[in-house]
Formats: C-alpha cells, structure tokens, sequence
C-alpha cells in the first residue's frame, strides 16, 4: 500500500488505505501502474452538490466544466492503472431541468463518461445495465413523464424510467509485457451458469438495497446527496475483474463501500475521499469489513 501521501489526512489498515483528498492530487503520487482494478461512482455532473470545497467536481457549474474537471482524474486513473485492466464506472442519464438548463429531455452522461474515457486511451469494453423499479423511481423523483396522468394526458411526454449503467473500460496493454497479469479464474470456482447470469447485458437481480448504511455519514446542516452503490454491483465487478490479493482503487470514496466490498472477498483496497465526515465513516467501514475478511467462493 502507499502510505506516504499529501493530503488532508490519511489511515490504514492490514489490508487498505483511504486518503482524505482531492483525488486528482492523491492519483498524481502514486506510481504508475500500481493498481489492479478501478470502481466508483463519480459525482452526476451538475446534479447534486456533496462539500463546499470548490476541488469537489459535484460543485461544477454545468456539464462541460465537470467533464473538464473529470478528465484531470481520468488521465490519472490510465495511468496508475496496471495494463490489460479493467475500470468499471457507475452512472446513468440525467434529466435536464428547465429552470437551470433551459431545455428538457436527457443529459447523456454515460456518453460523456466514455468520451472522456477514449481520450485519455481507455478501449470502451463493454456495459451493464441494472434495472431499477420505474415506480419507486416516480414516487421518489415525482418525475412527469412517469406519472401515470401524464400518460393519460399526453403520452409524448411520458418516458421510461432510467436504469444505472457500469460503463466498463479497459487500459490497453501488452501481453508479453513484465507488468501484464491476466485475471483468472477456475471452473470449479466461477460455474458456467454464474457467467452465463453476469453476462448478461442487464442485471435484473440486484438487491437495491444491499448497501452500507449512509444515515451515520450526513452531518447536521447536510443537505448533500449520498446514494452509496449496491454491495452485490461492487462485488460481482471486483470477482470478475480482478484476482485474489490484487489492489481496488476508488477514488471517490464516499463511506467506503468499493473498498468493503473489495475486502470481503480477498482483496485489497485504496480509496480516496474529500469530504472528511464521509472519510471519517469510510475509514470505520474499511476497519470493520478488514477485521471480519472472509476468502469469496470465487478465484
């Protein structure tokens, strides 16, 4: 692990480190092609706003800046990661807003992401697709194209509801070279009809509420967002992209839960965050999910 990192504060533990910073500035002192898998989810452009730190890419003024601001980060995340490995991004479609965009319809955000992606040398590899309940997505946005008296009254307006993506990218890299690894697996430990099910372009069993709890994060006056990502997402992607013992990094932490996740099935994890009340809480997660590891059924 790196340890000896400039930042706001740091900790670590036998199996992980978080950082609390900017992680533009965190990525840019570590060596290159240190880590073995990358997962997160990055701030919605424009749509929620998590500190008052102006390094904070949720604080971006529209969507250009942010996918300006986000591909300082990118140029990082190609470079430390190991060749021939995999970054798995969490997102999805934005609504436009009249009153701040000025137009309606969606902002395509998956998109940017893999341009921003391509730019900096990551291949577009592939994309999953988990499905969400248009229902509960109504009661909790009260989104008109999804009232059903939209439909009722004019149905051009209505939409479906909008499912996250992990938009996957891969670093290109040598096979023959000293630093490439190939992930592999077993039969015995990855069965047929487990692939078969993960293959899938869409993922239709996630347990949308299988995450680690956010509620201790908020601070009194939070109005701020906090959505951490299914624990289920996080551990299928770390067991089909990565090997025992290799290193995840995130590096928009939040309250931990990539590196839980990474942890509980044999590996290691570097997260970095800037917002000390939610790096305060990553860091009890990453103790206790260190303390109770557990070897994952699969290679």
């Amino acid at each position: 692990m790196t340890t000896d990192i400039r930042c706001l504060d740091s900790s670590h533990g036998p199996n992980w480190s978080a950082y609390n910073g900017d992680s533009v500035d965190v990525l840019r002192q570590f060596p290159a092609g240190c880590v073995d898998l990358e997962v997160y989810s990055p701030p919605f452009s424009d749509v929620f706003v998590y500190s008052d730190s102006e390094r904070d890419m949720g604080n971006a003024r529209n969507h250009d800046e942010f996918a300006r601001h986000y591909g300082y980060l990118v140029d990082e995340l190609f470079r430390v990661l190991r060749p021939g490995r995999i970054c798995a991004v969490h997102c999805k479609a934005i609504p436009f807003v009249q009153y701040k965009h000025n137009r309606r319809g969606l902002y395509d955000l998956p998109g940017e992401i893999v341009r921003v992606h391509q730019a900096a040398g990551f291949e577009y590899h592939s994309e999953i697709c988990i499905w969400k309940d248009p229902v509960v997505e109504m009661q909790r946005t009260k989104a008109n194209g999804l009232l059903h008296m939209q439909l009722m009254k004019d149905s051009a307006k209505s939409r479906q509801g909008l499912a996250d993506k992990i938009v996957v990218f891969r670093k290109p890299g040598d096979p023959d070279a000293e630093e490439f690894s190939p992930v592999s697996h077993r039969p015995e430990n990855f069965p047929v009809d487990v692939w078969q099910q993960w293959a899938s372009p869409v993922w239709m069993d996630i347990d949308q509420g299988d995450t680690l709890n956010r509620a201790e994060a908020r601070e009194s006056d939070d109005e701020k967002h906090i959505c951490p990502l299914q624990l289920d997402v996080i551990e299928r992607i770390v067991t089909l992209w990565s090997n025992k013992g290799d290193t995840v990094l995130t590096p928009f932490g939040g309250i931990g839960s990539e590196g839980v996740g990474a942890l509980r099935i044999g590996r290691r994890a570097i997260v970095s965050e800037l917002k000390p009340a939610y790096w305060r809480v990553a860091c009890n997660n990453l103790t206790d999910a260190d303390s109770v590891r557990q070897l994952s059924m699969f290679g």
